[in-house]
């Protein structure tokens, strides 16, 4: 918990006799200030003009959008694979993740300095990552550099190294990652709740028993690489000032020649409802990490934008109800916030907090009382029209960098939306009602389909679990 400290400004005593000796014997009462004025209205949002971007698609299959954003002379790129940890097999959990950031450590033309000098020399660095459903390469430079670093992202893309060595090397920094993310309660509440929500899913194998990991070769590397990384799963976003043709030629030099691999595969999961609470026992811990969590509607869903809101209002942003409840009113955390984590066809909703050892029961209590109130009771509209300039803003805010419009064009091609889901979006916030909260409410957080996660002190937690809910028993 951050403590705040309040300082006193001290004046100069220097200051305080010019002050003195400046000023009039008799000095007349200073006149009354002038009364506030209320400020005046917000204006309404103003919706959000998506830049229109040019497509075509290569005869391999790689799919390719340009944008042109903004003054600065300066452009991102990235290229996205549709190939993530959902691809692994149960014998195979992390080695995405291997493989992603091996793509950094050397081609068959470049070594690994070498490809951070080359893209130092463009005026930027390589980021590469790994998440649940994609493999991205990205890299932001002068706009005079974009046909550079299209040739760049190609030959890392394209043509790995996996050198053994590295492998090795790799390994044993994930390794040294894993145990440090198992020290953490947080990560091991996400872990159990994974787990508890997707089974033996990829969504639902947090991590790699340490063996498994240890045991991953440059061979199996190139394996995984070779099943799941292709042309047929991939997509170029340029998004900044460049100049389309050429970059556009760049292109077609870079990639043209790129196998197409497996087509695009779906592997969607079956949520599971663990009615039961489930613990981790922490002996001793001052604090316990709750987990309340219920599957969700998927971004394809027609009411994605009103569980947005519904979110938002319930535990999304600092003013919302559990937060205002439990850390404001209650000072039972510092940092409770809910939020729905999303993949292809499939979501959850969860209520995330640290809370005192002492007020664990109260803590979950109350936030399921918030729920039980929305659930019957529509929101003001006042408090409604909050949550909504509040969601407008921030959403203009996330398209106001080439790296921002980047993530939305990715989440609409990732779930299969149309462009105009961006263009309306502030339109769809503004029109959901009071009455649409409360019915997605009351439809979506039933008690009966929710996962309760607690980490810490078992022995100290339980008897408070008694005065929740007898779902928590």
């Amino acid at each position: 918990m951050t403590t705040h400290t309040i300082r006193t400004r001290l004046v100069a005593p220097a200051l305080m006799v010019l002050g003195m000796l400046s000023a009039p014997a008799f000095a007349s009462a200073p006149a009354p200030a002038p009364a506030r004025q209320p400020p005046p209205a917000a204006a309404a949002p103003k919706p959000f003009k998506v830049p229109v971007r040019t497509e075509f698609k290569l005869d391999n299959g790689l799919e390719v959008s340009l944008l042109p954003y903004g003054d600065m002379p300066k452009v991102a790129l990235q290229l996205v694979v549709d190939t993530g940890n959902i691809h692994e097999k149960a014998t195979e959990t992390w080695l995405g993740d291997l493989t992603g950031k091996l793509l950094s450590e050397g081609t068959t033309t470049r070594s690994a300095e070498q490809i951070a000098q080359s893209a130092a020399s463009l005026g930027g660095s390589l980021n590469i990552g790994t998440t649940m459903d994609q493999t991205f390469v990205g890299l932001e430079v002068l706009s005079e550099s974009a046909p550079d670093a299209v040739a760049l992202i190609a030959d890392v893309i394209q043509n790995p190294a996996f050198p053994s060595a590295e492998v090795d090397r790799v390994k044993g920094d994930l390794v040294r990652e894993m145990a440090i993310y198992k020290s953490q309660p947080g990560i091991l509440a996400d872990e159990r709740l994974l787990q508890s929500l997707y089974g033996d899913h990829p969504y639902g194998r947090y991590f790699p028993p340490e063996a498994q990991l240890k045991g991953y070769t440059a061979e199996a590397v190139r394996a995984h690489y070779d099943a799941n990384v292709g042309a047929a799963r991939a997509r170029l976003y340029v998004v900044g000032r460049f100049e389309p043709a050429q970059v556009e030629k760049a292109i077609r030099d870079a990639f043209t020649g790129w196998k197409a691999g497996p087509a695009r595969l779906q592997n969607l999961p079956k949520q599971k409802v663990a009615k039961a609470l489930q613990f981790i026992d922490r002996p001793g811990s001052v604090q316990s990490t709750v987990r309340v969590a219920v599957k969700a509607l998927p971004p394809s869903s027609q009411d994605y934008v009103k569980q947005t809101v519904l979110n938002t209002l319930l535990g999304g942003y600092f003013s919302s109800r559990i937060t205002a409840n439990i850390r404001e009113a209650k000072g039972y955390t510092y940092s409770p916030y809910s939020e729905v984590s999303t993949h292809l066809e499939d979501a959850y909703w969860v209520q995330n907090a640290d809370v005192t050892t002492a007020v664990t029961g109260e803590s979950l209590k109350e936030i399921l009382s918030e729920v039980a109130t929305l659930r019957k009771t529509p929101p003001p509209a006042e408090e409604l029209s909050a949550v909504q300039s509040y969601l407008a803003g921030s959403f203009l805010l996330q398209n106001s960098s080439r790296s921002g419009i980047i993530n939305q064009l990715r989440f609409v091609d990732l779930h299969g939306l149309p462009d105009s889901y961006l263009q309306n979006y502030v339109q769809s916030v503004m029109a959901v009602t009071p009455a649409d909260v409360q019915k997605l409410a009351a439809k979506m957080l039933t008690r009966e389909a929710m996962t309760f996660i607690v980490v810490g002190d078992q022995k100290a937690v339980s008897p408070q679990l008694k005065v929740v809910s007898p779902a928590l028993k």
